[in-house]
């Protein structure tokens, strides 16, 4: 049950500080108006919905251990000085997500032999992190990855990628869960982030374990 608190409390901080790295950007690029929604805050109540912010996210994480960002802040785009910060904007999150996997993983290295208490929902929390920076980088709605890429996009193109974006943003799920090579190919890379972070993958593979407390 440590690791199951461990990983929800963390996973709600990273939320946090992924929805606080896309405003404090927004801010500095000019849209002052995310100070007057409160989203420079850590406050989670700001960031989250009690669907798709805490229960989607924890299904994803039952299902398939994967990091899924639930919050949203609305950014007034128009407001930014130029696509560049646009794009900024975006790449924020996943750069958050990624910081603190490294964070995470140095912390890590000081884990104890036995690796008990805290540390497996520590190692669990930094590959979610990892898998949120790999999930979040797709090129595709509503991702941060196409976030990033839709300022140079015509805005006919982004309008029909609008349209569509409900069906993509489900078929992205359904191929990642059902195509082997689409699945092994996320993971691997996911993998191989966690090993250029040295990370313990035996405490993450335990964390794993035991933050899915009810099928011991």
């Amino acid at each position: 049950m440590t690791t199951f608190v461990v990983v929800l409390v963390g996973w709600i901080f990273s939320l946090c500080l992924h929805e606080f790295s896309h405003a404090l950007v927004a801010y500095l690029g000019g849209d002052t108006t995310v100070r007057d929604k409160g989203y420079l805050t850590f406050n989670p109540l700001k960031y989250t919905h009690p669907v798709y912010s805490l229960l989607v996210p924890l299904l994803f994480l039952v299902l398939g251990g994967i990091g899924l960002p639930g919050g949203a802040v609305y950014i007034e785009t128009w407001r930014l000085r130029g696509k560049g910060w646009e794009s900024a904007v975006s790449l924020a999150g996943p750069l958050s997500n990624l910081l603190l996997a490294i964070l995470l993983a140095a912390v890590l290295q000081f884990a104890p032999a036995n690796g008990g208490g805290i540390w497996p929902g520590l190692g669990f929390l930094a590959l979610l992190q990892i898998s949120a920076v790999v999930l979040n980088l797709l090129p595709v709605p509503p991702f941060d990855g196409y976030g990033a890429l839709a300022p140079s996009l015509s805005m006919d193109l982004r309008l029909q990628i609008a349209r569509a974006s409900a069906y993509i943003t489900l078929g992205v799920f359904l191929i990642l869960w059902n195509v082997s090579f689409v699945n092994n190919a996320f993971w691997n890379v996911v993998f191989w982030l966690g090993e250029a972070l040295h990370l313990p993958f035996d405490l993450v593979l335990q964390g794993y374990a035991l933050f899915r407390f009810w099928r011991s």
